[in-house]
């Protein structure tokens, strides 16, 4: 199991996974979430599916159409494919520690095709209205469930069989997933075109945040309105298209705060983020203190721990 501190996406906003493989499509990891630049992982994508564990603090996840909270011993499950980013609710004293695990489907089904992958596997991960499951261990099923995912990361890849463990629990889980999701399973849900065209959006946002942004051409990047811009921002993410490119611009400041040598003002200007005086006041805003602070407290928290 790996320490990560950091997430590295393609330019469509998928996750790149190292050290996933084809022939052995699953990794586990130890997200260390307060070392992530900003205190959060932005927003992202990825075809495996993700089960996980709040080893320690509270972190909160988003989806298009969810919002869940979870606290040390819950868990969680996200479905292929679904856009989400998560941010801790504790303090920068409090450690917010996630572990997962990232699997392809076919891990469990097999070839594709099969049995397995149309019975089981196909109706969850082509199912609209199943983004995000909070898992909890006061609920018996689900505890069941999380002792289970627990068990996975006491196994070691030295050991024998370490692989057909792996997918033999992960099987376990995945059928009481859908157990747990049957009635959900049959309730329909139309595929929603939003999704893409906001991931559109948020794509033009990532590749042009240095430069000026109007609304109007954000809209037209998914051949919308202004104002069906504005609502599907509003009932997808939460917040207005204006609101989410600053906070994207302010994620990448503290990004180069912490990772480069640029002066404060020469950092404003690159995100497009004004002169030194404006910067610095959205960003305590944001941060709840100075670029000049966050940069000494990212060094001084960070600069003697192992990459």
């Amino acid at each position: 199991m790996k320490n990560i501190k950091k997430i590295e996406l393609l330019q469509n906003k998928e996750e790149i996974l190292p050290g996933f493989s084809s022939d052995f499509p699953y990794i586990s990891s130890r997200a260390e979430i307060d070392k992530y630049d900003g205190r959060f992982v932005p927003w992202h994508w990825h075809k495996p599916i993700e089960l996980f564990y709040i080893e320690s603090g509270v972190l909160e996840y988003y989806t298009p159409k969810n919002r869940l909270s979870f606290s040390a011993g819950m868990g969680g499950f996200v479905n292929s494919n679904v856009l989400h980013m998560t941010k801790p609710i504790s303090s920068y004293k409090d450690k917010t520690i996630q572990l997962l695990h990232i699997f392809d489907p076919e891990l469990i089904s097999g070839c594709h095709g099969s049995k397995i992958e149309k019975t089981y596997v196909m109706p969850i991960i082509a199912a609209p209205q199943i983004e995000i499951v909070a898992l909890s261990p006061d609920n018996c099923k689900h505890a069941d469930i999380l002792n289970l995912l627990c068990s996975i990361f006491k196994l070691s890849d030295k050991d024998l069989g370490y692989e057909i463990k792996v997918r033999e629990i992960l099987s376990q889980i995945w059928l009481m997933l859908f157990d747990s999701l049957s009635e959900r399973l049959y309730k329909r849900s139309l595929y929603d075109k939003n999704d893409e065209r906001l991931k559109m959006m948020m794509i033009y946002i990532h590749e042009h945040y240095t430069e000026k942004i109007t609304i109007s051409d954000l809209a037209s990047t998914a051949y919308l309105s202004e104002r069906e811009c504005f609502r599907i921002f509003r009932n997808y993410l939460h917040t207005t298209p204006t609101e989410y490119i600053r906070s994207y611009r302010l994620k990448e400041a503290c990004r180069l705060l912490a990772h480069s040598h640029d002066s404060v003002a020469e950092i404003g200007f690159s995100c497009g983020l004004g002169n030194s005086s404006y910067f610095g006041k959205i960003f305590k805003d944001y941060i709840n203190c100075t670029p000049v602070e966050y940069r000494k407290i990212w060094q001084n928290t960070h600069s003697n721990c192992p990459k």
